[in-house]
């Protein structure tokens, strides 16, 4: 199920991301069910985001620069031509040359291998950008998944207010309740169909985020899973893995670009130098062809010296930046492993919880049979177990949009 994503098509990539941008097996691990079909929502969004599509041709622009800087400087041609005839005999009529200048040996090599290494920069910004938009897209998928589960519970919950208050309404004929226990249940009723028309746009809204993710220009309804599975066993986070990050990566290659200008810097505070050829037409004698020489030397060079000087500093600061983004990382990445186990307990507790209420509902009914059913019982009960269960939707929620940050950070 491992998915690979190509990108625009270059001469070389960085050796560190020859798996591509984003695993997504990573993101369900093998739980294909219930993965399938957010991966290929994943491949569709990737496949036509605008920001992704924007740092492609920001990518495309650093692969042409790869050619622009391997080129010569323009070719000089200048030539004259006398209008009056003279009355010398080695009177000159006119003058014709031609003169291609060099840098010198190397830079031409020096220059591509930057324009190479900042190519690899920005084609790392390709990767946090298809990972930034997986992740913001498996999180709304998920809020949708919540929404819509939510609205079932209170579906169950208003048709099991409706049998309560059908047997309310036969207690009160048999005068063992009174009326205002059937007014509480269809009061009860009302609340719940208030809060499944407030979801109802609540996922209008989301479905409306999720489309602009993919760049859809309707908005289109999208097939959420019937159930979603949080696994017996969370793998095991490896924080090491953040040294492939491409975040971090990408202060690695900048270093590389760095480390190429001041090569670069080098090399263009040699001389440069030129050859060429001179073309004199003369009235009477022969014609002169002579070759020519040209050398440009750099005797003012404190600007390759300042340049040196900043190479140096921005060494440093590149360094600090990464040593920031690091940290950063580490406790984002540990923040969301802290919420995906609160999560589980959450949900284990949940489950305990709600076996719980269960119990005391079959208690209630029980009561019933024997005439001693307390329909203000039978409320609390049906709300705290109504609670219950929306707590436990959103902590399945939780479970997986942390996963989908998780994912982000690892490989």
């Amino acid at each position: 199920m491992n998915l690979i994503f190509n990108t625009t098509k270059r001469l070389r990539r960085p050796r560190f991301l020859h798996v591509g941008v984003w695993l997504v097996s990573l993101l369900f691990f093998g739980w294909s069910a219930q993965g399938q079909r957010l991966e290929s929502y994943i491949e569709e969004a990737i496949k036509n985001n605008p920001s992704i599509q924007a740092v492609e041709k920001q990518y495309a622009i650093s692969t042409e620069k790869i050619s622009e800087v391997n080129s010569l400087p323009n070719t000089q041609i200048s030539g004259g031509y006398m209008v009056g005839k003279g009355d010398m005999a080695m009177m000159q009529e006119g003058e014709f040359s031609v003169m291609q200048m060099f840098p010198w040996f190397g830079t031409l090599a020096a220059r591509g291998k930057y324009a190479t290494a900042m190519a690899d920069a920005d084609f790392l910004e390709i990767e946090i950008a298809k990972r930034k938009v997986a992740m913001a897209l498996s999180q709304s998928y998920y809020r949708l998944y919540e929404i819509v589960k939510k609205q079932q519970v209170l579906d169950s919950n208003i048709q099991l207010l409706k049998v309560y208050e059908q047997l309310a309404l036969t207690s009160v004929e048999v005068g063992k309740a009174s009326a205002v226990s059937v007014l509480r249940l269809q009061m009860r009723q009302n609340d719940l169909i208030e809060k499944k028309l407030v979801l109802e746009q609540d996922y209008e809204a989301e479905l409306i985020a999720f489309n602009k993710i993919m760049s859809r220009k309707e908005v289109a309804d999208v097939a959420i899973l019937d159930s979603l599975a949080v696994p017996e066993k969370d793998i095991e986070i490896d924080f090491n893995n953040l040294e492939l990050h491409p975040e971090l990566a990408k202060y690695e290659e900048l270093i590389k670009v760095v480390s190429h200008a001041d090569a670069l810097n080098k090399k263009e505070s040699a001389p440069e130098f030129g050859i060429g050829m001179d073309y004199m037409l003369f009235n009477e004698n022969p014609n002169m062809l002579m070759p020519m020489v040209s050398l440009s030397i750099p005797i003012f060079n404190k600007r390759y010296k300042s340049i040196a000087r900043q190479n140096k500093l921005k060494y440093e600061e590149l360094d600090i930046q990464k040593q920031a983004s690091q940290n950063s990382l580490v406790t984002q990445l540990q923040s969301a492993v802290r919420s995906r186990n609160a999560a589980r307990i959450s949900l284990e507790t949940h489950d305990k919880n709600l076996r719980q209420a269960e119990q005391a509902t079959e208690i209630l009914f029980k009561n019933y049979e024997t005439g001693t059913m307390d329909f203000r019982e039978v409320l609390d009960v049906q709300e705290l177990q109504l609670n219950i269960q929306l707590n436990r939707v959103e902590a399945i929620g939780d479970y997986f949009k942390q996963m989908s940050i998780i994912n982000y950070y690892i490989k």
